[in-house]
């Protein structure tokens, strides 16, 4: 079997290789996986991303018309080392596309300068909402999920339930900084108040001093406002520490990638909001079950991998119609004047200030009881409809938004 570092070492000549014969004149897409491949987020996005951002290629590519080449590249969760990929990327190695991008700082970096260079960048693991709103791009489209859409989803949900007083542990960065706020806006808006948050370094190994903070707050919910592998250990430490017996804890971006690390009693009374999960309907599970053949070890996919499968559907289909990608922003504004449509997240569209919209879903936690197997680990409570799923387009204030 495949660990990641052998997946990392053979995947650039995978990528590299024609996926079909193709005619010399035709110059090929090029697209960039750019994330996390050995951090808190690796398995999370990481070699998952590639996978399915190269699986859409085989599936669809050919039957477009639209020779695509894919590479990847490891972030390091670091803007520096992203921009610096970016640029390499866009000036010497003729990628034309940047997909994925998890760690807002990073997005918001490549976004700056993929608008200056007129290319395409489509945020699958980036989540700050800010993308869309005050530091939005022409250049760019936000594909699965964004902070003000779990915040609000979640941060209502909850309170209506009785969660009135709050409590976050936050990754100290514009991600977790822009959920903590996003959430928070929906608890005060439902009559809830938040009690107070502490911040906390990306990839942390001990919580035990930010938990026993929220202990003593005696806030009804402790929402964590971090993502992979820091929620998974702030969650298993948190269950350690008896804080689910009288606080709830919300995992404000809990998904099945982190299950296998935490069991699923660390999930108990947990409520969750994705755009997607495997176990949804036959055409899910067939995907799941096709991704997790492909795996190196063997995992099902979280929505934001499956965001790359989904993307890159519909980049070749855009693609397909304007046949080049020299010009970035058209390439954009194609994609956007298209409807979506793909097994990941149904029947969707574009908007103008680059937000992906389609249904989003509320999911509860299955005990250990009702659980059949490993994957098996959450069930549907509602379909949240796109019109309360995402930020209306007028409180965005996106600059190029007119009106």
């Amino acid at each position: 079997m495949l660990d990641r570092r052998s997946f990392l070492v053979t995947g650039t000549a995978v990528a590299a290789l024609p996926r079909f014969a193709r005619a010399e004149a035709v110059k090929p897409l090029k697209i960039g996986v750019m994330n996390d491949m050995s951090g808190p987020y690796a398995d999370h996005q990481g070699v998952g991303s590639v996978l399915c951002a190269q699986m859409a290629a085989d599936d669809f590519a050919a039957k477009a018309g639209v020779p695509v080449d894919i590479v990847f590249a490891d972030h390091q969760n670091r803007s520096d080392i992203g921009l610096n990929i970016a640029r390499r990327w866009y000036d010497n190695e003729g990628v034309d596309v940047i997909i994925d991008v998890p760690n807002s700082a990073v997005a918001l970096a490549v976004s700056g300068l993929t608008r200056e260079k007129n290319k395409v960048l489509i945020g699958s693991g980036a989540g700050s909402s800010v993308l869309t709103g005050e530091q939005c791009s022409p250049n760019f489209i936000h594909w699965t999920y964004d902070t003000w859409s779990l915040g609000h989803s979640l941060g209502r949900a909850l309170t209506l339930e009785g969660g009135k007083t709050w409590f976050f542990i936050t990754a100290d960065y514009a991600f977790g900084k822009d959920l903590e706020k996003n959430t928070a806006e929906a608890v005060e808006a439902a009559g809830g108040k938040v009690l107070g948050a502490v911040r906390h370094p990306i990839n942390t190994s001990d919580f035990s001093s930010y938990l026993l903070q929220a202990q003593a707050s005696g806030a009804d919910v402790v929402g964590l406002a971090n993502a992979g592998d820091d929620t998974s250990n702030c969650l298993k430490q948190a269950t350690e520490f008896g804080l689910g017996n009288k606080q709830r804890l919300a995992g404000l971006i809990l998904n099945v990638t982190n299950i296998p690390a935490i069991g699923i009693k660390a999930i108990k009374n947990v409520k969750i909001v994705v755009s997607f999960y495997w176990d949804m309907n036959d055409g899910t599970r067939a995907f799941a079950r096709r991704y997790q053949a492909a795996h190196p070890r063997k995992l099902m996919p979280n929505d934001q991998q499956a965001g790359n499968y989904s993307a890159v559907q519909h980049l070749i289909k855009a693609m397909a119609q304007i046949k080049s990608a020299a010009d970035g922003k058209l390439l954009v504004d194609t994609m956007k004047a298209l409807p979506t449509y793909d097994v990941i997240f149904g029947k969707g569209s574009i908007r103008e200030d680059g937000r992906k919209l389609h249904p989003t879903y509320l999911l509860s936690a299955k005990t250990p009881e009702e659980s059949t197997g490993e994957w098996d680990c959450f069930k549907p409570v509602k379909t949240i409809p796109i019109e309360e799923a995402w930020r209306p387009l007028s409180e965005g204030h996106c600059p190029f938004v007119k009106g």
